[in-house]
């Protein structure tokens, strides 16, 4: 049976447990992500058990291959899980970081500090793997996460909380410092992203139709980790097989991410020598573009309106020819979500237009999609990537994880 306390009542839990996490020393932390670490791998066989159970009845609701391979565990994956958290424990500590400080005219020292969020909460979907990212994350970064996934993988994700929060208090910290919500309802669903009194920051990771959900109930601050519909804009000045290779593997190479590329943007100039060869390069790649397009690949579909606007996550591409770079930035500017986008040029004025026009999370310049990404940044890990502009933008590390403080020192100063 699912845990039956009240959703208030565990966020009370997490918020008593972020106080301490706060001052754990960075050695703490760093035990107690190895400790997790080593106790997933020695109980992995109580975490598989786990998941066959969600897997069986996944499998049972006829829910699509691709869904049970991310919620699917294995022992490799488990032990990629247990890498991860010895990855962020390598990690440097963000917490105590002093940003910037000075000294005013009257003798006050002033200086401003990285600190937790306090308690981050998480609702994400069918991808166990994330009770354990995201807990470890919040971990080396001082704050509690407490988390909600769903039906789907909530035998796993039990298990997979359960081994943390052993493993956390067996080197002094609370187990509190992951806390699941284990009623997987909608109506909890809501409740939990109204959790004002406890919620410092929800971080939902999962598609439209949840995000659509944050929008209409959160109470709570939130960072939208949102859709990707991600453009590659060729320019009249590019290196062709540059485009060609960039542009597969930011289709081909993971589609189903939200960092792949949706929509290719040609130069009507170079139209002629790419496209055929783009053809014969995306191989089992459905392709939809405009009638310039298809006049060049006679197999492309015609792009409807809503296929520009469509995060595919799918062998799909939509392709457009333009007339030059403020159509494409046009194009962008109307049709894309502020994730990642990129032009391949050997211009550098076209480069900086599109770097300073074009308004994304990250725009690249020859470069693929794909590299936007906490790890491929240098973040080690990440939480997300968001698409708005308040406290967190582009990939989420264990920087975006904390907020500042400013620390005043003085020595009996009043003021007039």
């Amino acid at each position: 049976m699912p845990d039956a306390t009240p959703i208030p009542e565990l966020g009370r839990r997490a918020k008593a447990a972020s106080r301490s996490l706060a001052t754990a020393s960075t050695s703490q932390k760093d035990d107690a992500l190895h400790a997790a670490a080593d106790l997933l791998v020695a109980r992995s066989a109580e975490v598989l058990a786990a998941n066959e159970v969600d897997v069986a009845r996944a499998e049972g609701d006829g829910v699509s291959a691709t869904v049970i391979d991310r919620l699917r565990l294995s022992d490799a994956r488990i032990e990629a899980m247990a890498a991860g958290l010895r990855q962020v424990a390598a990690l440097a500590d963000p917490v105590g970081e002093v940003l910037d400080g000075w000294v005013r005219p009257n003798g006050l020292r002033i200086s401003r500090v990285r600190v937790p969020l306090g308690v981050v909460a998480i609702i994400y979907e069918n991808r166990p793997n994330v009770t354990s990212d995201a807990a470890g994350l919040c971990l080396k970064s001082g704050n509690a996460a407490f988390l909600r996934g769903s039906s789907g993988a909530i035998s796993s994700n039990v298990a997979v909380a359960g081994v943390l929060r052993d493993a956390y208090e067996k080197v002094g910290l609370p187990a509190d410092a992951v806390v699941l919500v284990e009623d997987t309802s909608r109506e909890a669903a809501v409740e939990f992203m109204q959790q004002r009194t406890s919620i410092d920051c929800l971080i939902p990771r999962g598609g439209p139709s949840l995000i659509a959900s944050i929008r209409e109930h959160a109470t709570v601050p939130y960072v939208i980790d949102g859709d990707g519909n991600c453009h590659v804009y060729v320019h009249e000045d590019a290196d062709l097989e540059m485009a060609g290779r960039i542009i597969v593997n930011a289709k081909v190479q993971r589609p189903s991410v939200c960092n792949a590329a949706e929509t290719v943007l040609v130069h009507r100039s170079v139209a002629d020598a790419l496209l055929p060869a783009l053809d014969t390069a995306l191989t089992g790649v459905e392709l939809v573009g405009d009638e310039a397009v298809r006049e060049r690949i006679p197999t492309a579909g015609a792009a409807t309106e809503d296929d520009w606007a469509t995060e595919f996550l799918d062998l799909k591409l939509a392709i457009r020819v333009v007339d030059g770079l403020d159509e494409a930035i046009d194009h962008i500017g109307r049709y894309g979500s502020g994730h990642s986008e990129a032009i391949i040029t050997r211009s550098i004025v076209a480069a900086d237009r599109f770097t300073g026009e074009v308004d994304a999370a990250a725009v690249l310049v020859n470069a693929s999609t794909r590299f936007v990404d906490g790890e491929e940044f240098g973040f080690g890990a990440e939480i997300g990537i968001s698409t708005q502009k308040l406290h967190a933008r582009g990939p989420m590390g264990l920087r975006e994880l904390t907020t500042a403080k400013y620390v005043v020192r003085g020595n009996g100063q009043i003021r007039g």
